[in-house]
């Protein structure tokens, strides 16, 4: 049997929107331009396209958590990923598709399944879309595609690839390195409005004893 040919390599980089945009990078999540008009003349009616998800080449810290990833996780191992991006590997059909669940282990994953229609020059639909944000999908029991929230600031890369029902058929070059936002630590947060608090009792005081004077000496002008 002869391989299938392979697919067609784009010169669409995806990016982060470059407009202001309200949660554009988050710690569990980032925005990111839909592929309009890409995958016009290639994509037939029955074609989707996926977005693969992987860790940036070099070497990356990522904790493993226990269960779900939610805001208390038991930490259980620590991992070292390399070169997910470069080690990446297109699946033929949707069965070999990178499930979420296995980011950890496969360092990748593939989301966000779209008809190939919805990012045609004339389909009608929002300008961005938003990688990570489905908190409800983070079940390990459920096989669906997941776009659930990333487990650490990374950074990905991500590229599109349109799948026909023969296989890959097109993709697009993998994106710039996306590096998420870093929670800051509570003892950080509250130290300065500590510190504004404490001056403002100064100010606070200052501005009474003056008042005072002042009032003292109106009286004695008066009398």
């Amino acid at each position: 049997l002869s391989l299938p040919p392979p697919p067609a390599l784009l010169p669409y980089v995806p990016q982060v929107p470059p407009m202001a945009l309200l949660g554009k990078v988050t710690a569990t999540t980032f925005a990111l331009e839909q592929p309009r008009c890409v995958f016009d003349g290639l994509a037939d009616a029955s074609d989707a396209v996926w977005l693969a998800v992987a860790f940036a080449n070099g070497e990356h810290s990522l904790f493993l958590w226990q269960g779900t990833w939610g805001p208390s996780p038991q930490l259980l191992t620590h991992h070292l990923c390399r070169a997910a991006s470069a080690a990446f590997r297109n699946p033929q059909c949707r069965a070999e598709v990178p499930p979420y669940q296995q980011l950890l282990s496969a360092r990748s994953y593939m989301t966000l399944e779209t008809a190939a229609a919805a990012y045609s020059c004339s389909a009608p639909s929002p300008a961005v879309l938003r990688v990570g944000g489905d908190t409800a999908c983070r079940d390990q029991g459920r096989h669906d595609p997941c776009n659930g929230p990333l487990p650490s600031p990374g950074p990905y890369r991500v590229k599109f690839l349109l799948m026909g029902c023969r296989g890959p058929k097109a993709e697009t070059r993998w994106s710039e390195p996306i590096l998420l936002r870093t929670a800051l630590s509570p003892s950080t947060i509250e130290a300065a409005p500590a510190r504004r608090g404490s001056a403002l009792v100064v100010i606070a005081s200052i501005l009474a004893s003056l008042g005072a004077a002042l009032g003292a000496a109106v009286l004695g002008a008066l009398g």
